[in-house]
């Protein structure tokens, strides 16, 4: 498995409602993560809104998000998420995620 880690910026004036979403996330999506290989996902955000993700793939980050790319589902969740997070530049948040280097593992 790859471990992936990731940074989003969401809005900190949105942060409170943005949590709130995540207690409820629409189950297609749910089962599409799962399907396309999405495993172990958390997302730990800052007061400040920096936002942090990370999960467990069997093949690549971008493989992870091609198969979410083809999810009918992604792209409905994606558009209701956008107005959370800053910084975009009219692309969806998936399509923004910023890539961080593992340089520790602990097994």
């Amino acid at each position: 498995m790859k471990r992936v880690g990731f940074l989003l910026q969401v809005r900190q004036d949105k942060l409170e409602e943005y949590t709130a979403h995540h207690q409820h996330v629409w189950q297609e999506m749910l089962d599409a993560l799962r399907r396309t290989g999405w495993h172990n996902y958390s997302l730990f955000v800052r007061d400040d809104g920096l936002l942090f993700g990370y999960f467990e793939t069997p093949d690549s980050f971008q493989a992870a998000l091609a198969g979410m790319a083809k999810e009918e589902i992604n792209a409905r969740w994606q558009e209701f998420m956008a107005p959370y997070f800053e910084n975009l530049s009219g692309a969806h948040a998936d399509a923004s995620m910023l890539e961080l280097q593992e340089v520790f593992h602990l097994d």
